[in-house]
């Protein structure tokens, strides 16, 4: 059986936390911050875990992530 292929741009977005879940960066804060409040910007900074429906997608695409 042929080895599966990681998704680059997963592997670069998304990594695993100790327990297994998956951990994201927020979105939103490369442009236009101008307009933003900095509570907002603050917010952003800080990383979050991956909705438990999108959880089992992302696996898939990082098969070799443990």
């Amino acid at each position: 059986m042929p080895k599966q292929k990681s998704h680059s741009s997963t592997k670069k977005r998304f990594w695993l936390t100790g327990s297994g879940k998956v951990n994201r960066s927020h979105s939103g804060k490369n442009h236009k911050a101008e307009t933003k409040n900095r509570k907002r910007k603050r917010n952003l900074r800080q990383t979050t875990l991956v909705s438990s429906t999108q959880e089992s997608t992302v696996k898939s695409m990082m098969p070799y992530k443990k």
